[in-house]
């Protein structure tokens, strides 16, 4: 349990995890600042938690220098759908590296610690399955993903010297596919296009032919262990990986979201996009060693929820 006095810095609060662990940080007692431009993020994602007492909304971007006391910084700040950041791909590096890089100050101007919300795309279209953080990746620097790829990858470089240099206490996570209520349903990701276009009985558009692979991890066992980790010894930087791994096609489970809702839609192939990676499975074993940590909610159980999300949602 954490002290009530401890005050946490939340960028990107607003969004579909950010909101998540603002939830979860009251829960523990702590006060929480939540700071968002509101691109993806959505006041409705935080809305329930405007009247407590230890919940503050900023809207910020992460791009500009901020000026708060805080004792930790959770850096969530950075669109995370293909749609979303490459929609202006320029903004979407400025958001992760000069993100990283006024963060980073922060803390060390506070002597925070501060967590960076990595991602499995840092390993690219990789060449090593399952993926371990010891991997380096294989990353197109020029393609359409780059802006994010790239992007992030700068971030974790960032990071790690701020720590070496300043000493300043870093936690890096590599977040894997991640689902559950909040999502935004025009985020162009698998899941919420799937229900979506299910719910509506639209065809459920699959790219390529359905044989590539992702790993999903249900949003609360993902908050869960951005907790530990900030929570973990500071000899403890990370990176690491977070996710489910949990492996599935991407026809399969457009066929099982179909099936569990008794949808009227038909599956149809498109191209596969530029760099889309064919395969992507977290090696969960420095987590499970570390932080004690392992998902617990199955896919089937995690859709459900998500699925009764969609339904109040689009009613």
């Amino acid at each position: 349990m954490r002290h009530l006095q401890r005050r946490i810095l939340v960028t990107g609060g607003a969004g579909f995890i950010g909101s998540h662990l603002c939830e979860r940080l009251l829960q523990d007692e702590c006060d929480v600042l939540c700071a968002d431009n509101f691109f993806t993020g959505t006041k409705s994602n935080i809305h329930h938690l405007m009247g407590k007492s230890h919940f503050e909304i900023l809207r910020h971007d992460v791009t500009f220098p901020l000026y708060v006391e805080v004792d930790e910084i959770f850096n969530m700040a950075c669109p995370a759908s293909p749609v979303h950041y490459q929609h202006d791909p320029v903004q979407t590096t400025k958001t992760s590296v000069h993100g990283a890089i006024n963060m980073l100050g922060l803390a060390k101007r506070v002597k925070a610690k501060v967590l960076q919300a990595s991602t499995s795309e840092v390993y690219g279209d990789p060449r090593v399955h399952p993926q371990q953080e010891s991997y380096w990746g294989h990353v197109n620097p020029i393609g359409v993903r780059s802006c994010y790829d790239e992007g992030k990858r700068c971030a974790e470089t960032l990071f790690f010297d701020y720590h070496r240099q300043h000493r300043l206490r870093i936690k890096v996570a590599r977040i894997f596919n991640t689902y559950g209520p909040r999502m935004h349903p025009n985020d162009g990701r698998v899941i919420s296009n799937f229900i979506v276009q299910a719910l509506r009985n639209e065809p459920i558009t699959v790219y390529g032919d359905g044989s590539q692979t992702r790993s999903f991890c249900y949003v609360d066992d993902l908050v869960e262990a951005l907790v530990r980790l900030m929570d973990s010894p500071d000899t403890f930087t990370g990176p690491v990986n977070v996710g489910n791994p949990g492996e599935v096609t991407i026809l399969e489970l457009a066929e099982r979201i179909v099936q569990m809702l008794d949808s009227r839609s038909k599956i149809v192939f498109h191209p596969l996009p530029e760099d889309d990676p064919m395969q992507r499975q977290p090696d969960i074993s420095l987590a499970e060693a570390q932080l004690n940590w392992a998902p617990s909610v199955p896919l089937e159980e995690g859709l459900r929820e998500t699925v009764a999300y969609f339904r109040r949602l689009l009613a």
